[in-house]
């Protein structure tokens, strides 16, 4: 009977010796963020129903309650539960095999490439970079840091391939890899010319799309109400819980809205970030964009609010460099007015210290805190 085990330890090489462990012996890995507090890792171990933890001084514990998986199954990735509850992905090899073939194909990559995993190995994201390297027999650096200085000596080694999430982008200077993939949110249109923006799910296994482009193997197709729906070999096989986000006829759901224009996809946004104000469709992702090209913005996130005359307002959560006296409301409103149509322009502006996001660098929109405007 095939299990499912749980990895509760940082990003390092031990870690990638017990993953081959756990699959050595034909079960499943169920890898665990470092970052959430331990209460919380043992929620997620409870809840997908792992059978033992291996914790990070190599101890394997054994639980009492547990429920196998199926025989081909490698992996299941708990989702970021940025919109609610956090999911269980269930992948086999053959759709880990099936992302790493596309990507590496359209990557150019081979055993020549040096991989750096610098995000979390409890995601698609970080998870990836490991199994392209495992898989394509290519050099390996682990790091737990996203500094600098880590950066800087992992190229020193000969680190020429990495996958960083967005907000990386604006702290460090990444230039020195061949190409740098980046995922996990929007992605502003400035940006370095070795980036490479990415589209994809927990439930893809990562990203399928690649600078608005599909990977070989990848069909896209949007509903009659602007949905993303997606269909390739490197899908989940299910939820763990056995529920599944595929149509009858097996394509995925997405949840994003889109279209496609000249063969590449253009993404919208969440079906549930869409902002409804006066009969007017706001995309937040647009104004985002327009808010954090002013000069002192630092961050900011867009999202609607429940209104009485309007159904929703638009609002504004901006991080300002040093003081926000620089910054001010009424300078938002107008910045934005001049770039697109006035009901964009968002009626309530708060100044907050930190936007509260996932290790993904997704907005945690449940947390965003109730600010004083301005």
């Amino acid at each position: 009977m095939n299990s499912l085990v749980a990895i509760d330890m940082p990003a390092n090489k031990s870690f990638v010796e017990a993953l081959q462990s756990i699959w050595s012996a034909g079960d499943a890995a169920l890898p665990l963020d470092q970052r959430l507090p331990l209460t919380m890792r043992r929620d997620l171990v409870q809840r997908f129903e792992a059978s033992a933890i291996i914790d990070s001084s190599r101890d394997t514990i054994r639980l009492s309650t547990s429920r196998p998986v199926e025989a081909g199954d490698a992996m299941v990735v708990a989702t970021s539960g940025s919109t609610g509850e956090p999911k269980g992905v269930v992948h086999t090899h053959a759709s880990i095999k099936a992302a790493v073939d596309a990507s590496s194909r359209r990557l150019g990559c081979d055993k020549t490439d040096h991989w750096l995993a610098c995000i979390s190995l409890a995601h698609v994201g970080g998870l990836s970079v490991v199994m392209r390297a495992l898989q394509l027999g290519s050099a390996l650096t682990i790091s737990g840091k996203t500094d600098q200085t880590s950066i800087d000596r992992a190229l020193a080694d000969g680190a020429t391939l990495t996958s960083v999430v967005p907000t990386m982008l604006r702290h460090l200077n990444l230039s020195g890899f061949k190409k740098v993939l980046v995922g996990g949110s929007q992605v502003g249109s400035e940006r370095p010319a070795n980036t490479i923006t990415t589209y994809g799910l927990t439930e893809t296994f990562g990203g399928v799309v690649y600078d608005s482009l599909p990977l070989d193997g990848v069909e896209i197709r949007i509903t009659e109400d602007s949905g993303i729906e997606i269909k390739t070999p490197s899908c989940m096989r299910c939820y763990r819980d056995g529920s599944s986000p595929f149509t009858n006829d097996n394509w995925l759901t997405t949840g994003d809205l889109g279209r496609i224009e000249n063969g590449r996809l253009i993404v919208e946004g969440r079906r549930d970030d869409q902002i409804k104000t006066g009969g007017y469709k706001v995309w937040p992702s647009q104004v985002e964009r327009v808010i954090v090209a002013i000069e002192g913005v630092e961050d900011c996130v867009v999202r609607g609010v429940p209104d009485a005359k309007w159904g929703q307002a638009v609002s504004a959560w901006i991080v300002v460099a040093g003081s926000s006296l620089g910054v001010e409301a009424d300078e938002v409103r107008k910045v934005v007015r001049d770039v697109l149509p006035d009901y964009c322009a968002p009626k309530f502006v708060h100044f907050v210290d930190r936007i509260p996001r996932s290790p993904l660098g997704k907005v945690l929109s449940s947390e965003l805190p109730e600010a004083s405007t301005r």
